[in-house]
This record gives C-alpha cells, structure tokens and sequence, in this order.
C-alpha cells in the first residue's frame, strides 16, 4: 500500500510539472525562410498562392474564403524547423481545397492562430509548443 502511495505521488508531481512547464509561444516568422526553397517546391502542389498583401491577376471568380488549421510533432524540432513544415502543410491544404473545387489559386491568405487574424505579406504566425507546431490560415479561393 505504501508503495503505490509513492508510486501515486511520483506520477502525481511528473505529470503537473509537466504541465506546468508547456508552453504555447505565438511566433511570427518570415515567410522567406521557406516559401521558394527547394522544400517548399517540392511539399506544395502547382496552384498559386498569395498571401495577404501581395499582388495576384485580376480575379473573374471567388468561391469565399477557406480556413486550414494544421499541426506537426515539435519534438527533436527547433521552433523554426517545426513551423516551417507545419506552414507547408497548411499551405497544401489550401491548394488541395481550390483544387478540389476547381479554382485557379488562393490568394488573400492570413494567419488565423487561435482565431487571432494576423494579415501581412512577408510573415506568419505559428504556435509553438513543447510537442507540437501548429499554423491555422484563411485564403479566398479564386479562378483568374
């Protein structure tokens, strides 16, 4: 009985030091550091994207916008290596949204972490954890 009191309270103190110790940093990183590497071209389909901010054709036809909200393993991971792969991810699923649809590209494309919008042309939000990246989008699906 004594034992499993001990074993009670050794699990008891990993588990809230554990928890007291997460983290959930919101970082915003710059879109340069992957968007036009050789990572990025080959994790991302052939469908334009644009973020928030940057020019894009002239739009015929807009379906509305779309959210995304992905999350990648962070362990082993730097923030940034985390976040980058996560970014992509997020960035395939809007393709892979237009696609579905029929639609020429995304455009008009914001960070959406924990419903915070965040617009800008040169940079993203990304939560960072001790376990896990996550990035969440909204982009408006177009045909040019």
């Amino acid at each position: 009985m004594k034992t499993k009191l001990i074993l009670a309270a050794a699990l008891s103190t990993v588990f809230f030091c554990g928890t007291a110790a997460a983290r959930d940093n919101v970082l915003t990183m710059p879109l340069a550091d992957i968007v036009g590497t050789d990572k990025a071209k080959q994790a991302l389909l052939d469908v334009p994207f644009y973020f928030a901010g940057q020019n894009h054709p002239k739009v015929s036809n807009s379906w509305g916008d779309i959210s995304t909200n992905k999350k990648t393993n962070g362990l082993g991971k730097s923030d940034d290596e985390a976040c980058q792969w996560v970014l992509l991810s997020a960035i395939k699923a809007l393709q892979e949204a237009a696609q579905k649809r029929g639609y020429d590209a995304v455009i008009n494309i914001r960070s959406n972490y924990k419903n915070n919008e965040f617009s800008s042309a040169t940079e993203y939000n990304c939560g960072a954890g001790r376990i896990m990246a996550g990035v969440a989008l909204k982009g408006e699906l177009v045909k040019f």
